[in-house]
């Protein structure tokens, strides 16, 4: 009976300088001598001394800048037709008709086509600036804390998800006319008519050209945003204010 009084108050004993052994221990962790010690691995922001509102207001303005670069790159003369990453090429899913247009003689033809297509989105893309920036600007914090701890291509999802719609609202218009102005309706009506009478056609062309174009307008400035985006991300020299310095710089340590 005494044995087991004797083993019951020895358990309690050694429970009791576990207990504050480890209690000491998480002391210890917590700080040496003057040097505080975090219990958990800090945020990199945190540990940098950003703030939510430092977040946002510094990817804000990386997309504000990175979306401006985008569109005035496109919007001048050979910014599309002379970037083979964003050039909009004869519609691929009437690649037998090019071809057959081409064997007939008419290939100068699709090839002014194809500038007077390029030449309309650059002259549209202007357009895309102040759309992008009602978007950035309704940005929550939230959003930002996402993008920034995000892909190398978050912000431009964010941006592609909050504006194509009101892109393509905006940028068809702007399209059909810069066509019309470049005669681009004109040569797609004449190259579809010699095709469809073409006696090896058996199937008839009859493309959308203003929505074509203007899809592949925007996808091409989703492009040059997912560079600019890049860039910032990546190259300490693109980010050109001391804000964008603090908030991209945490993310590269």
């Amino acid at each position: 009976m005494k044995l087991n009084k004797r083993i019951i108050l020895m358990n309690k004993i050694l429970l009791t300088a576990s207990i504050l052994l480890a209690s000491a221990t998480m002391l210890c962790a917590q700080k040496i001598g003057k040097i505080k010690i975090p219990t958990s691995v800090t945020n990199v922001t945190q540990a940098a001394g950003l703030s939510e509102e430092d977040i946002a207001k510094g990817l804000k303005e990386a997309l504000t800048k990175g979306a401006k670069m985008a569109a005035d790159s496109l919007n001048k003369k050979d910014g599309f037709y002379g970037n083979p990453l964003v050039k909009i090429p004869f519609p691929p899913e009437l690649t037998k008709m090019e071809s057959t247009l081409r064997s007939v003689g008419l290939g100068k033809e699709v090839d002014k086509f194809i500038l007077s297509m390029n030449r309309s989105a650059e002259n549209a893309a202007i357009e895309a600036t102040p759309i992008f920036t009602k978007a950035i600007t309704n940005m929550k914090i939230a959003d930002a804390k996402a993008i920034l701890q995000g892909s190398d291509t978050s912000a431009t999802h964010y941006l592609k998800n909050s504006t194509y719609d009101s892109l393509y609202s905006t940028f068809t218009p702007h399209i059909k006319k810069a066509l019309d102005n470049n005669l681009v309706a004109s040569q797609w009506t004449y190259l579809a008519t010699s095709y469809n009478k073409l006696p090896t056609t058996r199937t008839k062309v009859n493309t959308d050209i203003v929505a074509f174009t203007t899809h592949k307008a925007l996808k091409g400035l989703f492009v040059k945003v997912a560079q600019e985006e890049g860039k910032i991300r990546h190259n300490a020299s693109a980010r050109t204010s001391d804000l964008l310095k603090k908030v991209f710089d945490s993310q590269t340590k």
